[in-house]
């Protein structure tokens, strides 16, 4: 497959999630200014950060009048999502140059790792495989950008933008990149527990919860994959 074809495969391959996104986009850019972040800070923001919950949180701990320590804490735990997701890719992209992988590390984001994993994991040519990753981000990025944009024009136009529900579709987009890999114990009862977290920590200040429930997630992910392997050769000595 040619470059361009890979480009525009993760181009294309990114597009469903895209859709979810741009109402994340938009409010991120409605919220900003009423949360004390300029425009133009937001947009520095959506430019060298790019990263739509860790945004969305720094903006309510802005306006909660938190202490900069606090936000980059806060933020780079919510983040540390994001190793997992390096730690399945790095195999795959060792032998690139470092230009690439500094690329596509800046460029990891959920909707992307989702885009991209078939591609990358189950697939045995992988060559040209970082540009469909390029096309992915390229994708994703100028997206979040331009619906960064977006918000800051129309919350000024529209005040009560916020109050119009618009954030239903990412948690529905996040849904439809979970539910296609379900498809084992250790991936069922990170969701379980994660979901189950998240319900009972619902009433911690600054989105907390969310932060305890995904470390008992993947906490409980790992722990039952171990385990899974364990026994599988603990089976095979016996055979």
């Amino acid at each position: 497959m040619s470059k361009r074809d890979e480009f525009s495969g993760g181009v294309k391959a990114t597009l469903p999630l895209i859709v979810g996104a741009i109402p994340f986009g938009i409010i991120f850019g409605t919220l900003a200014e009423t949360s004390g972040l300029s425009a133009w800070g937001a947009m520095a923001m959506s430019v060298i950060v790019f990263a739509g919950s860790s945004q969305f949180i720094a903006l309510g701990l802005l306006a909660a009048g938190a202490a900069i320590p606090v936000i980059i804490l806060t933020t780079f735990v919510v983040n540390l999502r994001h190793v997992l997701y390096a730690a399945n890719l790095v195999p795959k992209v060792a032998h690139l140059p470092l230009r690439w992988r500094m690329m596509m590390a800046f460029g990891l984001t959920d909707e992307t790792f989702a885009a991209v994993s078939n591609r990358f994991l189950r697939q045995a040519s992988i060559d040209t495989a970082h540009w469909f990753y390029l096309g992915s981000f390229v994708a994703m990025y100028g997206n979040w950008i331009l619906c960064t944009f977006v918000g800051i024009v129309l919350g000024e136009m529209f005040p009560d933008m916020t109050d119009w529900g618009l954030d239903f579709a990412m948690s529905v987009t996040f849904i439809g990149m979970v539910v296609p890999y379900l498809t084992n114990r250790p991936m069922w009862g990170a969701v379980i527990v994660a979901g189950a977290m998240a319900v009972a920590t619902a009433f911690m200040p600054h989105k907390l919860g969310l932060i305890v429930a995904a470390v008992c997630g993947i906490t409980t992910g790992i722990s039952l994959h171990l385990l899974q392997q364990r026994r599988q050769a603990q089976a095979q000595e016996a055979d």
